[in-house]
């Protein structure tokens, strides 16, 4: 029987727990990053860095570094990922966990906006405000800027946040804000005050460190657009925390996680 080996592809503060939690017990522990941020920061075990080629590459470093188990804790979003990681864990026969924390849900108060893309999303700005809290991240921003010279989207202003610079092309009227959460709920509340924001647009990407934004929105009444995430390809199981992850692999690693 091969040592164990863990594979886990990375990107989220519960994939750097799982890392953790993993390497502390002697389990041989690998974290792939997709390579977007330029300098992520230290993680237990090892490290690898950019793609793998597809379905077909990932299964082909699985079989060559001998993985036991694949730990898919990707953002939520990051679909082509994992269904790149169910197609070769299905083709290797190694065991497959997805892990994926809970989505948010709306609380008393919220006026929220659910749609399934970030085009979508763009489509219903004009309807709601004029000054917009754009934290969809440095990729797709694309959506929010129209080909057509005429669209009422280049009459809006927006405030991106980021972890880095977005590439272009950006928002005609924008102001781009560098800031890597947990981000405190007076922050968020100062945020929107001091850029006199309107409309909030959100992924669903669930968990705290992101969430006051949300709070702050409630409390000044302002309007959210939410996109949802994407479902979990078929089959595979799915945990929503680090030590459910851990109690699948071995119940044993999860009695001594705290």
């Amino acid at each position: 029987m091969p040592a164990p080996h863990a594979l886990i592809l990375g990107g989220t503060a519960e994939a750097r727990t799982l890392a953790t939690a993993l390497t502390e017990t002697g389990i041989r522990v690998t974290t792939s990053l997709a390579g977007r941020v330029a300098q992520p920061r230290p993680l237990p075990g090892e490290l690898r860095t950019g793609g793998f080629g597809g379905a077909e590459g990932l299964a082909r470093w699985i079989r060559e570094h001998h993985v036991t188990a694949l730990l898919d804790a990707t953002h939520p979003f990051a679909h082509r990922i994992s269904e790149n990681a169910a197609d070769a864990a299905r083709n290797t026969g190694t065991e497959l966990i997805a892990l994926r924390r809970p989505g948010w849900t709306p609380a008393p108060g919220d006026i929220w906006h659910s749609v399934h893309t970030l085009t979508e999303a763009a489509a219903l700005l004009p309807t709601l405000g004029r000054r917009v809290f754009l934290t969809t991240g440095r990729l797709g921003l694309q959506a929010f800027v129209p080909e057509d010279p005429v669209d009422p989207l280049h009459a809006l202003w927006f405030l991106i946040r980021s972890v880095e610079a977005p590439d272009p092309p950006t928002p005609r009227h924008c102001e781009v804000v560098l800031d890597r959460g947990p981000f405190t709920l007076d922050g968020e509340r100062g945020l929107l005050r001091e850029h006199r924001i309107d409309v909030l647009v959100t992924k669903d990407s669930g968990g705290p460190a992101t969430a006051a934004k949300l709070t702050a929105a409630r409390e000044l009444g302002l309007p959210v657009v939410v996109v949802r995430r994407p479902d979990p390809p078929a089959g595979v199981r799915t945990a929503p925390d680090v030590q459910t992850v851990l109690a699948l692999l071995s119940p044993a690693a999860a009695d001594t996680y705290p």
